[in-house]
Order: structure tokens, then C-alpha cells, then sequence
């Protein structure tokens, strides 16, 4: 499978919940799937997977992960004020560590250097727009000059049938942003000198 095949894995009936991932992505356990700030039982998480292949190491598309603290890498005419996120690697910033902000909503509540990174919205303005939000990104070696790129999503919502509707919204939304993100990301890391 080259790094630009993505919908083959999993049936696009699984859409908006699943996008481009095998099933054992889906199955696999994250930080996002054992980290919350929700008391047990508040709150029922819906649970959304993207994943991408990526014809470049590991390494590199963690270089780029890095740069979600600088911008979000989808839609920037949406979601970045018109301003386009940067093309070269922000080697700068340092490793990504447990507080930094990401994407201007999100902060990092976990990091599992070289291969996963995890954020949550911030209170205010993240979480009054999508509520709370855990996400995971896995980079996965596939090969010494291949990679996988997973990010799963849990979006905290509740049982009611106006929950579940803001639950699928969202979930068709993302599918859009994550997804076009992803495949920048993947863009990046393919371009980028090894």
C-alpha cells in the first residue's frame, strides 16, 4: 500500500466515525483512551479514528507533530485566521512536553516521545465550541522509510438524543479538518530531506 492509499482499510459505512484506518487502529488502545478529566460515568465519549500511511519515517512525521504548536495544519484559511502554517519544521520550539499549547485550543497532557502525543481542549473558548476533546496522534514505523500516521479522537458528549446529534455533527466536522490535516502533515513529511 503506497502513503497516498488511505480508504481502502475500513468500509466507508464506518464514515464518520472511521476514516482510512485498519482495523486493529481501531481496536488499539491510546492516552486518549485512559486519560480524562470526566468523573466516571458523567459522561459518554464517542470515539473517532483517522489514520493515514505515510511514505516517509517515522522520525519525520514527528518533526512535523511538533509544528501543531504553531498551527493546526488543515483548513488555514478556517481555522488558522487566513494565515498559512508553516511549511519548514519548527525545530526551535524543542520537544513537545505536557502543558504546551497546540493548535490554539488544545493543550498537551501527554507526550510519549517519537511516537504519541496527546491533547485535550482548553477551558474557554476549545471547550465552549466542541466540549471536551482527547486527542492521540500515533506515529507507527512500517518500514525504515515508511509510517503511519493514527489520530484518535474521544469527543465527551451525553446520551441524549441532542447529544448524539452534536456527537455526529461534530464527527462529520472533524472528518473534514482531520483529514485534511493528515494529509498535509503526510505532504510535509514526504517533502521533507531525510
Amino acid at each position: 500500500m503506497t502513503g497516498r492509499e488511505e480508504g481502502s482499510r475500513v468500509p466507508a459505512a464506518r464514515l464518520p466515525w472511521v476514516w482510512g484506518a485498519s482495523e486493529a487502529e481501531v481496536a488499539g488502545r491510546y492516552a486518549c483512551d485512559r486519560l480524562t478529566d470526566a468523573a466516571p460515568g458523567s459522561v459518554r465519549p464517542v470515539r473517532l479514528v483517522r489514520a493515514i500511511g505515510v511514505a516517509a519515517p517515522a522520525e519525520s512525521v514527528w518533526v512535523w507533530l511538533g509544528n501543531l504548536r504553531l498551527a493546526p495544519y488543515s483548513y488555514d484559511w478556517l481555522d488558522n485566521l487566513g494565515r498559512r502554517s508553516p511549511r519548514t519544521p519548527a525545530h526551535h520550539l524543542g520537544p513537545l512536553e505536557p502543558g504546551q499549547r497546540v493548535m490554539t485550543i488544545f493543550t498537551v497532557i501527554h507526550v510519549d516521545q517519537g511516537s504519541e502525543l496527546t491533547i485535550r481542549t482548553r477551558e474557554g473558548l476549545g471547550t465552549r465550541l466542541f466540549g471536551g476533546v482527547r486527542v492521540s496522534y500515533r506515529v507507527v514505523p512500517e518500514q525504515p522509510d515508511r509510517s503511519r500516521l493514527v489520530a484518535v479522537l474521544l469527543l465527551e458528549t451525553g446520551t441524549g438524543w441532542l447529544a448524539r446529534g452534536r456527537a455526529r455533527a461534530l464527527a462529520w466536522g472533524d472528518l473534514v479538518m482531520m483529514r485534511r490535516q493528515l494529509r498535509t502533515l503526510r505532504d510535509l513529511a514526504e517533502a521533507t530531506p531525510r
